[in-house]
């Protein structure tokens, strides 16, 4: 037994969506008293760093509602029940880009807020990409605009706030710490 586990005494579903359900947990805590956890429970989810052959990131921007703005972020969408990351991975990169791939690479999987979700995301980087269609297989509720920007500028745009989630600042970190450890 981890000497920080929180056993659950009862468990309450508030909320089922369509991408999240809230459930509420009374807990007993290791010091023997009860508090409440509001936990969101999330399918998981892929994220890509689709790199041309001329060294370029496929990038996609779209409105957040969630933020009320648009931001520019790495191609990415839920796990759907029963389908294997690598699956989701390939299906995500074709419709919010166009672009399929030769070869796909998982990085690295990770939790997005520890403290009140679940939700996990797989990172991979595609690489020999092939544009397959120019007309987006995009979800009905979902716009994107589609761009092709150089490691640089997308160091830029996460200085101009336009790249503001974690998974794409993430994703940029990794190819300019790739990129250190490949010139030395």
């Amino acid at each position: 037994m981890n000497k920080f586990e929180e056993n659950t005494l009862s468990s309450q579903t508030i909320f089922q969506g369509r991408v999240i359900d809230l459930i509420v947990e009374e807990v007993q805590l290791p010091d023997g008293k009860t508090s409440n956890r509001e936990i969101v429970k999330h399918p998981g989810a892929v994220a890509i760093i689709p790199i041309t052959a001329e060294g370029k990131i496929i990038l996609v921007e779209q409105f957040r509602k969630a933020l009320e703005r648009s931001i520019i972020e790495i191609p990415a969408g839920k796990l759907e029940k029963g389908e294997q990351p690598e699956h989701t991975a390939i299906r995500e990169l074709e419709e919010e880009t166009g672009y399929n791939c030769k070869s796909l690479t998982h990085l690295i999987s990770f939790y997005t807020s520890p403290g009140f979700a679940d939700e996990i995301i797989h990172l991979y980087i595609a690489e020999g990409l092939t544009k397959k269609q120019d007309k987006l297989d995009l979800d009905e509720d979902e716009f994107v605009e589609v761009m092709e920007v150089s490691l640089e500028e997308a160091v830029q745009l996460v200085k101009e706030q336009k790249i503001y989630d974690a998974k794409t600042a993430y994703a940029i970190q990794y190819l300019q710490m790739k990129r250190v450890v490949e010139q030395r």
